[in-house]
């Protein structure tokens, strides 16, 4: 009997979460570790990376997880909306 699988296979990897605005030496780290799979967006605050699914924004607090692939995906964290 075949075994039916409903979840893709976790892929464990590596996670850097988007940093405030002013943190500086945190934008070092994550553009350096991104590379040319991401690009500035004009927001200041966020990041628009490369995925499988296609590009993703990546905001202040949201996790951008490298998986074993070498895939980046984007964890969107809570936010707060503003009226």
């Amino acid at each position: 009997m075949r075994v039916v699988q409903l979840h893709p296979p976790f892929d464990h990897g590596a996670a850097l979460r988007v940093p405030p605005p002013h943190d500086q030496k945190g934008w070092r780290m994550l553009w350096t570790w991104l590379g040319d799979e991401a690009q500035t967006v004009i927001e200041g605050s966020a990041v628009q990376v490369r995925t499988p699914e296609g590009p993703v924004v990546a905001h202040c607090g949201d996790w951008i997880v490298l998986s074993h692939s070498g895939s980046f995906h984007v964890a969107h964290g809570a936010r707060t909306l503003h009226a």
